[in-house]
């Protein structure tokens, strides 16, 4: 149980007292106001909760605490065994600007001492290190006057990310998690709270709570899922929101902006949030807040590399993705540009961390000192291919160590032969499962499968079907043995994996001489369904296939100037076809996906189109060749001359593998300059033979890949 300095003094003087004490008298006696009395007199109320124990409030007389005798006594010995915690001068300067940052008022020097353990010097010491922590969030300043106290000045919006940035860097995720879910263990009361649970103690815990069940049943409707990391600093930025909110203090957000973010998805989903908070605290939230939500659940990591090109990803961030690998490539000397699953995984981590980048919302990476220590090399390659790419942009390190992740996970290479199946649970995102992933299938072979999931599915699985579990983060009462590991995998973990397999070793039910016939029934009854689910998805993919090649043409555009009369042409086509039901709406679909960004490929004379729409009743590809260019705004804001629209069409509810097959089609076309000719080349022969020679290798390696599973 964490107590506060005040709340203890407090305590002191109520339990030495036989007669009630006002509130000014314990104002005047600790050197605060009266307001922060009362502030903190509710987690008095808690801790007297603990001992059953009740403070009574007698109006115009003081407040008083009542309770039997040995109650009081236990009290009275949990305080007198209460030991201060040494904290180290970086945990103090950390605990100050959050308290700074929380408090509504001037904070007293005596009182932080008080509160630290340590003389007003150290504390004078200690601030002027936050003052210049504080720098680096432009609208903060430190104001100190002699008879005044202490605080921190500045933007709503800023404290708040302050706030948010220190608790993300010193909380230890298995504490929020705790906290979250109610798991924290009671720890002796001889010793107070680390720095982590102290830091959480800033955020009211109901809050959490109600916070944490809102984005957990929102995370359902995202058309992605969020990182372990990513999910919970939300949780918490929206805590310290609410919070805020309720106290009356409310940020400011540009109107412009807020206009742009109005038509991405993660608005309506940050909408909805905002509605289910409103209705649960009781209170009217400003849209400004629903804006920095959006911008929140644009910028966090996804957790899984199934990052469509077809959806709100700009084919932009998949060129840049693609001229980035080629520079690895060049430098190292190793074949990387065929592998679809590091361009896949390179777009789903650029897409946020340019956003985050653009917004300067900062990141955290707890392994960079080891990424940067243990790849040296590559690292400095990444960062160099970076900043000759992405020039327009100041990339700090910690993304350049999670792009570097990815390249690894690439070049350790693989080695297959195997018959165990593993989960991996990292709460970090894509970059370090697949490095850890990677890894431990070289360095043990008899692992067949490697599951990658969050902290949040995991309790939902059933463990029992894998053979061995291992997680970056410590897991709060987990039933199953699991091996906690570095996200890079050192080579004493690989052994201590080894160690664990061979003393679980795996059953062999096909060797197994008790093996019963009914055993062998329902195993084969598993086989079959298992054998009917790999054929189902094999056909899905090659029913897509053959729907996009039979519908695919060339239209060549009559004498029409508008870029709305060329596009409803081609859709008049298509509504002829019994491919869409409706144009009007196909129409109002593409130009909304417009607004989103520009949809001209840089450096091309093409531009894609694309859409899903309710009114598409099946996928289709056309190429639409103009009688004259037009300018179109490009997907870098540039204006560009097209000559060439590439029309792309998906119903709203379509299967994993349509998406995955638009998704390759959309890769095929920046593939490379060859591509690029054949798709500008306005010729029907040579663009579906193209397509389908590749369509069709696609469908080959799909179905190893299935085989395989």
């Amino acid at each position: 149980m964490y107590i506060t300095a005040r709340e203890r003094q407090i305590l002191d003087k109520l339990l030495a007292s036989n007669e009630e004490i006002t509130v000014k008298d314990l104002a005047d006696f600790i050197d605060v106001s009266v307001r922060t009395i009362h502030r903190d007199l509710k987690g008095v109320e808690d801790i007297l909760k603990g001992y059953q124990l009740s403070l009574v409030k007698k109006s115009g007389v003081g407040i008083q605490i009542v309770g039997g005798k040995e109650q009081v006594e236990h009290l009275k010995l949990f305080l007198f065994n209460l030991i201060h915690h040494e904290y180290s001068p970086e945990e103090r300067q950390t605990i100050i600007a959050c308290t700074l940052l929380e408090a509504r008022e001037p904070v007293k020097l005596i009182a932080l001492a008080q509160d630290l353990n340590v003389t007003i010097a150290t504390i004078s010491n200690d601030l002027n290190k936050v003052e210049e922590q504080l720098q680096k969030y432009k609208s903060l300043s430190l104001i100190r006057k002699r008879g005044y106290g202490v605080e921190i000045a500045g933007e709503e919006t800023a404290k708040r990310k302050a706030m948010s940035t220190i608790i993300s860097e010193n909380v230890d995720e298995f504490d929020l998690l705790s906290l979250i879910r109610e798991n924290i263990q009671k720890k002796s009361t001889t010793q107070m709270d680390s720095i982590s649970e102290r830091l959480l103690g800033l955020v009211e815990k109901r809050n959490l709570h109600i916070v944490e069940k809102v984005i957990e049943e929102i995370n359902r409707e995202l058309p992605y899922s969020i990182a372990d990391s990513a999910y919970m600093g939300l949780v918490v930025h929206l805590a310290l929101a609410m919070e805020r909110i309720l106290q009356g203090e409310n940020i400011a957000i540009d109107q412009a902006y807020l206009e742009k973010l109005q038509v991405t998805p993660e608005f309506k989903i940050a909408e909805k949030i905002i509605g289910k908070l409103e209705k649960v605290f009781h209170t009217e939230i400003p849209k400004a807040e629903i804006g920095y939500i959006t911008m929140h659940l644009r910028g966090a990591k996804l957790r899984y590399d199934k990052e469509y090109l077809i959806e709100d990803t700009s084919l932009q961030i998949a060129l840049k993705a693609k001229s980035l690998i080629q520079y690895v490539e060049k430098r190292t000397g190793q074949s990387l540009r065929e592998n679809q699953s590091l361009l896949q995984g390179l777009v789903a981590h650029l897409s946020p961390a340019i956003f985050r980048i653009k917004q300067n919302m900062g990141i955290t990476n707890p392994l960079l000192a080891k990424i940067k220590n243990d790849y040296e090399e590559l690292f400095s390659i990444v960062k160099d291919g970076v900043q000759v790419i992405l020039t327009d942009l100041e990339v700090p390190d910690e993304e350049i160590g999670y792009l570097v992740l990815h390249f690894g996970s690439v070049l350790l290479g693989k080695s297959r032969q195997n018959t165990l199946k593993a989960l991996v649970v990292c709460s970090s995102g894509i970059g370090t499962s697949k490095m850890l992933a990677t890894r431990l299938q070289r360095e043990l072979p008899s692992i067949k499968e490697v599951r990658n999931v969050s902290l949040f599915e995991l309790y939902r699985m059933n463990k029992a079907d894998y053979d061995l579990i291992l997680s970056t983060i410590r897991i709060p009462e987990l039933e199953h043995e699991y091996i906690l590991v570095n996200p890079i995998l050192t080579d004493e973990e690989v052994d201590k994996i080894k160690r664990y397999l061979t003393q679980h070793p795996k059953q062999d039910e096909e060797n197994n001489a008790d093996s019963t016939e009914e055993d062998f029934i329902v195993e084969s009854f598993s086989k079959k369904e298992h054998t009917l689910n790999r054929l189902k998805l094999n056909k899905d993919y090659v029913d897509t296939v053959v729907t996009l090649l039979e519908g695919f043409t060339v239209v060549q555009s009559k004498e029409e100037k508008s870029l709305n009369a060329i596009l409803t042409q081609a859709c008049a086509r298509l509504y002829e076809q019994k491919i869409i039901a409706d144009v009007k709406t196909v129409i109002a679909d593409l130009r909304a996906r417009e607004q989103v960004g520009g949809l001209g490929i840089p450096d091309t004379k093409l531009a894609l189109y694309h859409a899903r729409s309710q009114a598409v009743l099946k996928p289709s590809f056309t190429v639409i060749a103009l009688s004259e260019p037009i300018s179109i705004k490009a997907m870098d804001q540039s204006n560009l001359l097209v000559e060439t629209i590439l029309l792309m069409l998906s119903p709203n509810e379509v299967s994993t593998a349509t998406l995955e097959i638009l998704s390759q089609i959309s890769a095929l076309i920046i593939e490379d300059e060859f591509s690029l000719l054949r798709f500008e080349s306005k010729d029907e022969g040579r663009i579906s033979s193209y397509l389908a020679t590749k369509l069709e290798k696609f469908i080959e390696e799909k179905t190893i890949e299935l085989r395989s599973v």
